[in-house]
Formats: structure tokens, C-alpha cells, sequence
């Protein structure tokens, strides 16, 4: 191993199967100053599924899926919370502490799905379906939530839906999402038309491939997928609940439909499992980096605000997913 602080080596020991020991050399310094910032400031960093390794691993104190960040937000007693993910994700976390400094590395860190729908769209499909509940993902902006009668993630989503007790919802703003979702219930979903880049690039010969290349690959999808990808799949879950699965079932070998960094971050906890990895990279995820999350704790950058009358309302709309 190369000569890194001592501080540093019993995380490098977490993530010295994903992480090359030249690349822990670039990444030492800047692990050793986030720990310390982190205590002089009483903050915590929350890190998404699809953040590196190095950020997953080794700096962030909660680590999970959209549902997972957004319980723990709303639990946490620091004084300041860093978002290692992207913008709606910190938005979500200031809803749910308006009092606490909440900070996003990069503020280009947005998302394809946050950005297919406005509050303007969610007011036209009332009008056009008055009286249909509007379920909007958490992968929306604030504005968006305060429109909407209820949040969902990709983990809760049919728990969500059922529990309106409707014939129909809206559901917004990932169109596939909502089909797989009206595949598994009785509850009719009329859908939005977004996608998420990531994948929505996934194909369903890209499984046959997959399966062709490696004898006995078990298959496991996001449900942001297109159905007939999930329809190939041998799983389909968020990413909670295909990290789950890979606990669980213990597979020889198996890869994840989604993001490239979710494999890493799943192989550091089994090692006995083969990762294959088809590597759909999302650009938004990426913008979050070691550098920038220690210049957010230095210098109070970039911090996360929302106009109090909308974050009230956009507040409820979270507060009653967490409720079920």
C-alpha cells in the first residue's frame, strides 16, 4: 500500500477492492479535512446509492436510496447536512429541516426527471383530471411537491398509490416508473412522459447479451427502466432493495440495470459476488466530488433555500409519504 495519513487507512482498507491504491493517494487528503471539517461544523454528509465509492464509503455518515436519505434528514441533529447527491435530493432534506444549514456540493448537480415536469404541468393535469390524487416521485423539484397530494419513491411507490384508496392517481414525472408500477396494481395510473437518462438507455437486448457473455447472470433492474426491460429482469427494485436482494440471495454473479457506482458501492459489502457491470453513468451524480464537498464545509457553499409558504406545502406532501 502507498504511504497514505494513517488516519485514512482503515477506510482505504473498505474500499481497496473498487479503489485503486494510486487513486486513494489523490483522494487521502481531502478524506482526512472532510472528517475534520465534519466535526468542527457538527455535520453530516448524506450520500446516495449512485455517489463513489470514496464519498459512499469513506466520508459519508448516511448512505441509502432516496427513501433511506429522506427518513434519516428528517432525523438528524447536526447543525449542517451536505447532500452528496443532486438538487432535489437537498431540497427534500431543507423540507424537512428548515431550521439546519443544508449545502450541495455543485448546484449544476440537477436531474433529467426533476426537470420534465413544472408546477405548471401538475396544475394542468389536475385540470384536465379533477379530482384524481397527484403521486409525484421525489426526483421533482419543491415547486413540483407543493402541488401534489403525496410523494413516492422508486421503493414505496405501489405502498403509496394503494394507499389513497382510489381507482386512479397521477403519477408524475417518470413514465416508466408508472407502468411498472400499474403492472404489480389494480389502481389506475395515468403517467408523465419523463425519463430518467440513465435508464432509460437500458434495452432489453442489452439483457440478452448480458446473459449470452455470462452463463448464470441473475438480472436485477430499477423500475426507472423501460417495462420491457424489467419484464427481462430476474428483479426489479430501488436501490435499496437490490442491494438487499444481492444480501439476501448471496449470487454467484449478477448486475445491476442503473447506475455505474451502485455496483461498487454493493461489491465493497460481497466480495464473493461478481459485479457485472454495464456502466450507464449519470453526469448529475458525478458532479459530486471529494474537492467540492470539503469546499462546501470550508466555505458554506452552495446552501439550499426555499420560499416559506412553498416548502410548507411541499413539506406535507413528503411528511405523508414518510407516514405510511
Amino acid at each position: 500500500m502507498l504511504n497514505v495519513p494513517r488516519r485514512t487507512d482503515e477506510l482505504y482498507d473498505r474500499v481497496k477492492r473498487v479503489i485503486p491504491p494510486v487513486e486513494w493517494e489523490l483522494f487521502a487528503d481531502d478524506v482526512d479535512a472532510i472528517l475534520a471539517l465534519k466535526r468542527r461544523r457538527n455535520a453530516v454528509i448524506l450520500a446516495h446509492n449512485y455517489q463513489t465509492p470514496e464519498i459512499f464509503h469513506c466520508v459519508a455518515d448516511i448512505v441509502g436510496d432516496s427513501l433511506a436519505l429522506a427518513r434519516k434528514a428528517a432525523e438528524t441533529e447536526a447543525d449542517v447536512i451536505v447532500l452528496a447527491g443532486v438538487h432535489f435530493m437537498a431540497e427534500t432534506a431543507k423540507l424537512l429541516n428548515p431550521e439546519k444549514t443544508v449545502l450541495i456540493p455543485d448546484l449544476e448537480a440537477g436531474c433529467s426527471l426533476a426537470e420534465s415536469v413544472t408546477a405548471d404541468d401538475v396544475r394542468l393535469m389536475r385540470r384536465r383530471f379533477p379530482d384524481v390524487p397527484v403521486v409525484t416521485y421525489v426526483n421533482t423539484s419543491a415547486a413540483v411537491k407543493a402541488e401534489s397530494d403525496i410523494c413516492c419513491t422508486s421503493g414505496n411507490a405501489r405502498a403509496v398509490v394503494e394507499s389513497l384508496g382510489v381507482p386512479r392517481v397521477i403519477m408524475l414525472p417518470d413514465e416508466y416508473l408508472a407502468k411498472n408500477i400499474a403492472a404489480e396494481t389494480d389502481v389506475e395510473i395515468i403517467a408523465w412522459q419523463g425519463h430518467c437518462e440513465v435508464h432509460e438507455r437500458f434495452m432489453p437486448a442489452d439483457i440478452r447479451e448480458l446473459r449470452e457473455a455470462n452463463p448464470g447472470v441473475i438480472v436485477l433492474a430499477h423500475p426507472e427502466c423501460p417495462p420491457e426491460v424489467v419484464a427481462e429482469a430476474d428483479f426489479s427494485g430501488s436501490t435499496a432493495a437490490m442491494s438487499d436482494y444481492v444480501g439476501r440471495e448471496k449470487p454467484q454473479r449478477v448486475v445491476l440495470m442503473t447506475e455505474c457506482s451502485m455496483s461498487d458501492n454493493v461489491a465493497v459489502a460481497h466480495p464473493d459476488v461478481e459485479f457485472v457491470r454495464p456502466c450507464n453513468l449519470c453526469p448529475h451524480m458525478k458532479r459530486i466530488t471529494l474537492a467540492n464537498i470539503r469546499s462546501a464545509l470550508e466555505g458554506n457553499q452552495h446552501e439550499v433555500t426555499i420560499d416559506p409558504e412553498l416548502a410548507g406545502r411541499a413539506r406535507r406532501a413528503v411528511e405523508r409519504m414518510l407516514a405510511i
